[in-house]
């Protein structure tokens, strides 16, 4: 029996519990540093050794954290479906928690790339792309022609060159499974919109939910208990 297609739209909630600041909390990692300034061209272009600093603090405190149950979780569901992660965290806890197939829409931080192999219409090139694990980047860690390394993120007012792909795994799903994501950051907030009429829609998220959908089913937990709540459904569904 051909196995249902389910994709699975993760945001910084899903990681929290392993102790990765999230963005728009109180004494998020925003409390500490302007958005401009770490996190979009300019503020590379203006000062990018702070820039560099900033991924290279966050890439130590990645490497101290682990997956939690809810990363653990939805791997598990590889086991009876077919399963696609599409994620905005730049984390790598998805796939130290066993999930094979992985969208990184916002980047990924183990990865650097040449700072000009990118534009607006093409994105990035991914044979450019190398993964350094934990290490840091410094300012005259070049490419082998010279380039300044940068962090492989997708910063704020750049394309995603991968939201394309995210959509066809949306449109194609017999389940929508949204974890840890406020819906505020576009065009991931956007996605859902893409699920078929049929497919169902189910958001785990403590707080409440800023999209008003038929489809939709608010498990109002934290990330690691609404797994289990879900697991729990769709296995009676399938009963």
């Amino acid at each position: 029996m051909k196995k249902q297609k389910i994709a699975v739209l993760t945001g910084a909630g899903v990681s929290a519990e392993s102790g990765i600041s999230t963005f728009r909390d109180a004494n998020g990692l925003w409390d500490n540093y302007n958005v401009e300034d770490v996190a979009t061209l300019e503020g590379w272009n203006r000062n990018p050794a702070l820039v560099l600093d900033f991924y290279n603090q966050r890439r130590r405190q990645l490497a101290t954290v682990k997956p939690n149950a809810a990363h653990l979780a939805i791997a598990s569901l590889e086991d009876n479906y077919d399963v696609t992660v599409i994620t905005q965290n730049i984390d790598n806890l998805h796939e130290r928690a066993g999930s094979t197939r992985i969208i990184h829409l916002h980047g990924e931080l183990t990865k650097v790339r040449p700072e000009n192999r990118y534009n607006e219409r093409n994105g990035f090139s991914e044979d450019m792309v190398f993964d350094i694990g934990y290490g840091d980047i410094n300012l005259g860690d070049t490419s082998v022609d010279g380039i300044q390394l940068r962090p492989h993120i997708v910063w704020f007012g750049e394309a995603v060159p991968k939201i394309e792909q995210a959509i066809d795994v949306v449109e194609a799903a017999d389940i929508l499974l949204i974890v840890g994501t406020s819906l505020q950051v576009y065009p991931a907030a956007g996605l859902y919109a893409y699920a078929k009429a049929s497919t169902p829609i189910y958001i785990i998220d403590p707080k409440d939910v800023p999209v008003r959908d038929g489809r939709i089913t608010h498990i109002k937990s934290v990330a690691t208990v609404g797994m289990e709540k879900f697991i729990e459904i769709i296995s009676k569904k399938d009963e």
